[in-house]
């Protein structure tokens, strides 16, 4: 992998641009003015109080799509309620809607701003609207709607669907109607908005939903970000998901009547479908889950003398898990961003600061959690789009010589950045590197308590120090 001329001159680039092009927002803040300014108008306790509420309004920032999403998440869950009411009784719908509450996997991703998790949302709601048997909320335009808007927020999210769509077209009396005047004119709709949208931020004529199949599936270039065997979400993947609800699943699977065979054939659909893909994740499959709830609560409304323990092991289980992968697992990244956002704030006179992420890419949040201009930058990992063999990303030529790697991109002091932010695991590889350099540890963030690979169990922040300054640990 070549690298672009004046990489090393990266971080000096980036604090000159600073001054006069890096704008993140558009209003009259201090928040987003150069650092220079900032720190004038930061005197006094008039400008303290000011930056006290630009503080408070970051979190917000920070925390409002994150309430949005979850509030979002309820309404589906209340949906879900509400349809299996109506197909069968209050009982079994509370049951279902036990399940689906007290599901780790639900909690890990409900609040999660990623597109899974809208996927998620939309699937269930339209499938409110779906004209399953003995539904009374069925609506052909607005559950075709949904799908379409899935569709376009993420291509994959037609997968379950298509036994749904398949099975309704067949039992549609009036096929070419059905097609017509409701699939057609649904589908040119939000793709016409689609296509515009995309027009008025690429600046041309964009399918994106074209370049994600030929990314993901014609090319297959998703490998370049892991792979699994085709049995992985058989054997691996929906049972994790499912967790301690897998046995309920499997009963109810034998108790459901015959009217929702269609879900159990949605579900596995959609693992075979994902299983043809070589690049697997658990959050891939996120969308079939609210479906096999609709068995586990069969399960549990069957149940008569194990009603009580099954219903404290399942919500024991899961709350146990649900709190420590929301609460403790892999934390770290985000407690070090909230750490950098602070410096930014607690140190305004330090208009030369500059981080830089020596971690796998994308490991933390970026600019989504540090709303100032404060130069930053991470080792990339663009996918190989040219078709070179043995291609290399920035982040594999790191790790295949650590020490090396930043004495070649930082030849001397006036290209360094003032703080490093990398795991527990690569600081003994660099240690001569930051000793060299005068840098300290001035924070640790625990991360993890299964550390593997390049991804160690705490997170460090070195600081470059001055020669008189240098307290080394």
């Amino acid at each position: 992998m070549e690298r672009e001329p004046g990489g090393s001159l990266f971080f000096r680039g980036l604090q000159n641009r600073s001054h006069e092009e890096m704008k993140l927002r558009k209003r009259k803040s201090a928040l987003y003015l150069s650092p220079e300014k900032s720190s004038e108008r930061r005197g006094g306790e008039e400008s303290q109080q000011q930056v006290g509420l630009e503080l408070v309004a970051e979190v917000f920032l920070i925390w409002i799509p994150r309430l949005a999403q979850a509030l979002l998440s309820a309404i589906a869950d209340l949906r879900l309620y509400s349809l299996m009411k109506q197909l069968e009784n209050q009982q079994v719908a509370k049951w279902v809607f036990f399940c689906q509450l007290c599901s780790w996997f639900t909690w890990y991703c409900c609040t999660r701003t990623l597109t899974n998790t809208m996927e998620t949302v939309l699937t269930i709601i339209a499938l409110f609207y779906y004209p399953l048997e003995g539904s009374k909320s069925m609506n052909g335009v607005k559950y075709s709607f949904l799908v379409a808007l899935a569709f376009i927020i993420r291509p994959t999210a037609v997968i379950p669907w298509i036994p749904l769509l398949f099975r309704h077209f067949w039992q549609e009396q009036r096929k070419l109607d059905l097609i017509l005047h409701q699939f057609l004119p649904v589908g040119f709709v939000t793709l016409s908005w689609s296509l515009i949208i995309d027009r008025m931020f690429f600046g041309q004529w964009t399918l994106v939903q074209y370049n994600f199949l030929k990314f993901n599936v014609l090319q297959n270039l998703g490998t370049f970000y892991g792979s699994h065997s085709w049995h992985w979400y058989f054997s691996q993947g929906f049972p994790v998901v499912l967790g301690t609800h897998l046995p309920f699943f499997i009963h109810g699977c034998f108790l459901a009547p015959q009217r929702y065979r269609i879900l159990l054939v949605t579900v596995l659909w959609t693992l075979l479908v994902y299983s043809m893909l070589s690049h697997k994740e658990f959050r891939f499959i996120y969308p079939v889950l609210p479906f096999c709830m609709v068995f586990c609560g069969y399960s549990l409304n069957h149940l008569k003398t194990w009603k009580k323990p099954a219903l404290g092991f399942l919500f024991l289980s899961n709350m146990l898990l649900a709190l420590y992968t929301g609460l403790v697992h892999q934390r770290g990244t985000l407690d070090v961003m909230t750490h950098i956002q602070e410096l930014s704030y607690n140190n305004p006179h330090k208009s030369a600061a500059s981080v830089f992420v020596m971690m796998p890419c994308h490991s933390t949040p970026f600019y989504s959690h540090v709303h100032y201009p404060l130069p930053m930058r991470f080792l990339q990992c663009p996918p190989d789009l040219t078709g070179k063999s043995h291609y290399l990303d920035e982040a594999d030529i790191f790790y295949l010589n650590p020490l090396n790697w930043l004495y070649k991109e930082f030849p001397s002091n006036s290209t360094m950045p003032t703080h490093l932010i990398i795991f527990s695991v690569l600081e003994e590889e660099i240690n001569a590197f930051l000793i060299s350099r005068n840098y300290e540890r001035t924070a640790v963030f625990f991360h993890t308590h299964l550390p593997e690979g390049r991804t160690g169990s705490h997170i460090y922040v070195y600081e470059q120090k001055l020669k008189g300054k240098l307290n080394r640990r």
